[in-house]
């Protein structure tokens, strides 16, 4: 029987070959990485350092190139897949005139003014052209990433630099094909043709699977409920298209990006997006230490002046090309500023066609050896300093924009403000779709409170959208899903769910991204209250206990009163989990279940704008009112209508409650501090 190579190496005693490299990049990815947030310095920037820390040229722990090349190939494959699930093919066809005009000037001027320049340095044509198209394409892997981590992909800037790295994709095929047609070897223009023939078929084919095959396949998968399957089925499609238009000569990058976009025609592209992400964000750390990894320190500071010139040559050049091609298209000032640093890095493609180049007998700026080093060391610096050309893009940008509203607005005119986009706001998120949530849904819908529903069941999104409702197909557990759902700007989410830990795990998701919304659980079964209390949820609703319309109740009662608001609260993050001394005689002490706080204080009290003396909690539904020496007399008011028979004071050091039915005190035995309920002011 073949035993795989990895078993092996364990039945023997040691462990695998690579896996000390492997520990040593994802340790120091993972503390630069940390430290680099810490100052406020973007991720990517932590892990180029990292990748030169750890590389052949500096510490030397990690020497299997071969293996990480692997991995940041595919961490390149799945940031260009995500980043195509974000955009549509009707979004891709408005910006044509973007990619075909935009993107071909800027290749065009950036390969004629590179080989103008070096024309006056004695270098050949041919060296200038190839140094140009080295330096012509930017880092599709490293832009759409900060794009993405800052929330900047569809904006103005970010489209923009979109088409043109969707063109340098492109010219990616031209280009390989051209290098040894200038080293003197090899190639045709009836070569060059028939390889953009099938390009341009491969890509046709496509786009026709994405509109008429990709949304009836996915959405037959999704009907499996199945994660593993769904995942599986999400990463075939990405590598599998990868693959192909791979065979026609075209960059993997660009054929990531266009499974991306036949995935995105699906209705559950972002079910697909939010599954995905883990991946993307472990492989592309791989690839940006990868690139670290290339930098050799002795060269750079041996020749500290080549390398600068050469950084300084290239951001002039690119920035120039780039600006000159956008003022052609008429783009505003503010987004040629940004985009002209923008993409005024060299792209990870250049060291694929910078050893083509070198096979052919060429190398930058013809300096042989030398010349390959500086590109190099130029490039990864250039990639390092990606983040803060950006910002500093942006701040131009923004004096641009101010510069140019005063002549497109006029003194007469008012100045209008644009809205970002982020979405709903003050809205309810809502984890599922079933009978109870129909309910809820129905009831928000007519109360005109705004609303979103969150689900994997793909009958109970085609049923929610039937009804007219919003809905995100997507996993509530997945922090990009309820990022899409606006849970930073919500004021409750909603989780019904018939297991508990589920509950519970996307509580903690909630409560992690988002301090400030209510959280309302209902579940099915026993639940563990300090468990879900230590997750965030502010309220429970236990099916088993209560009738259907206690949710709604619960949701309503939480969207009138607030989280934290009144004279006094009680702290909704601890848990009333009470239990009867054994010598206590009541026989309706089995009314008792355990329960979190429906409300931050007395609900009627909050509703009224009014105050209370002490504090009483239901111990059959979680209702909080306020005591016999109040006015008004909520808590007992609650068990007159209600029913529920017993209700526990929340007062500090009290430990007894009330049986209204047999006119008995109850002394209970609390759980630990831990689970008291404290009462405490409240900020006004």
């Amino acid at each position: 029987m073949h035993i795989p190579a990895v078993l092996a190496s364990e039945a023997g005693g040691g462990p695998p070959a690579f896996l000390a490299e492997i520990v040593a990049l994802l340790l120091a990815a993972a503390m630069i990485g940390y430290l680099s947030t810490r100052i406020r310095t973007v991720p990517i920037v932590g892990f180029l350092l990292a990748g030169v820390a750890i590389g052949p040229h500096a510490l030397g722990l990690v020497r299997s190139q071969e293996a990480i090349d692997v991995a940041a190939e595919v961490g390149v494959i799945l940031l260009l897949f995500t980043i195509g699930v974000e955009f549509s093919l009707t979004r891709l066809a408005t910006m044509w005139r973007l990619i075909v005009i935009g993107g071909g000037l800027q290749v065009t001027l950036t390969v004629g003014v590179a080989t103008a320049v070096l024309a006056l340095f004695g270098v050949s044509w041919q060296v200038g052209v190839f140094t140009g198209f080295l330096v012509s394409l930017s880092s599709t892997a490293i832009v759409l990433r900060l794009l993405g981590s800052r929330g900047e992909t569809q904006t103005g800037t970010g489209r923009t630099a979109l088409a043109y790295l969707i063109f340098q994709d492109l010219a990616i095929v031209v280009m390989v094909l051209l290098v040894p047609m200038l080293g003197g070897a090899g190639g045709s223009p009836l070569n060059i043709a028939s390889a953009l023939g099938t390009a341009v078929g491969i890509v046709a084919v496509v786009l026709v699977v994405a509109r008429w095959i990709m949304p009836r396949l996915l959405e037959v998968v999704a009907r499996a409920c199945s994660p593993e399957v769904f995942l599986l089925t999400v990463i075939a499609i990405c590598f599998g298209t990868a693959y192909l238009t791979s065979l026609a000569g075209v960059s993997v990058s660009l054929g990531a990006f266009l499974a991306g976009m036949v995935v995105s025609e699906s209705r559950h592209s972002e079910h697909a997006l939010g599954e995905i992400l883990p991946l993307q964000i472990l492989f592309s750390a791989t690839f940006f230490v990868s690139v670290g990894m290339l930098l050799d320190l002795g060269f750079l500071l041996g020749n500290l002046p080549l390398v600068a010139a050469g950084v300084a040559g290239i951001l002039l050049v690119k920035s120039v090309a780039t600006a000159a091609s956008a003022a052609v298209l008429r783009i505003r000032p503010a987004v040629v500023a940004g985009l002209s640093l923008l993409i005024a890095q060299v792209g990870e493609f250049s060291f694929v066609l910078e050893r083509v180049g070198r096979d052919a007998g060429l190398s930058p700026a013809g300096l042989g050896e030398n010349g390959s080093q500086a590109f190099v060391a130029a490039t990864v610096l250039l990639m390092a300093a990606t983040p803060w050309l950006g910002a500093a893009g942006r701040r131009l940008g923004a004096v641009a924009e101010r510069r140019e509203r005063p002549a497109a607005q006029g003194a007469a005119k008012p100045t209008v403000v644009e809205t970002d986009g982020d979405g709903p706001r003050d809205h309810v998120i809502i984890s599922g779709y079933g009978p109870t949530t129909r309910t809820l849904a129905t009831e928000l819908a007519r109360s005109d409170v705004p609303f979103v529903i969150v689900t994997l069941n793909p009958d109970g999104a085609a049923e929610a959208e039937a009804e007219g409702h919003e809905v995100l197909r997507g996993d509530s557990a997945r922090q990009h899903t309820l990022e899409r759902a606006g849970v930073s700007r919500a004021r409750m989410v909603v989780i019904p769910e018939d297991d508990p830990e589920t509950a519970q795990r996307i509580a903690a998701v909630v409560r992690t991204l988002a301090p400030g919304p209510q959280i309302v659980v209902r579940v099915d079964e026993p639940v563990d209250l300090d468990a879900l209390a230590a997750a965030g949820a502010d309220t429970l609703v236990e099916s088993t206990r209560a009738s259907r319309a206690a949710l709604n109740d619960a949701v309503f009662a939480g969207l009138t009163n607030g989280r934290a608001s009144g004279p006094t609260r009680v702290d909704v993050n601890d848990i009333v989990a009470w239990r009867p001394d054994p010598g206590t005689a009541c026989p309706h002490v089995d009314a008792i279940t355990p329960v979190l706080p429906s409300s931050p204080g007395c609900q009627e009290c909050l509703r009224a704008g009014t105050s209370w003396v002490h504090l009483r909690i239901c111990l059959s539904c979680g209702h909080v009112g306020c005591c016999d020496s109040s006015p008004e007399r909520h808590a007992s008011r609650h068990h007159r209508e209600h029913g529920h028979p017993i209700a526990a004071s929340v007062e500090p050091g009290e430990d007894w409650a009330y049986c209204y039915l047999d006119e008995t005190l109850l002394h209970f035995n609390r759980p630990g501090t831990s689970g008291d309920v404290t009462r405490q002011p409240a900020s006004r």
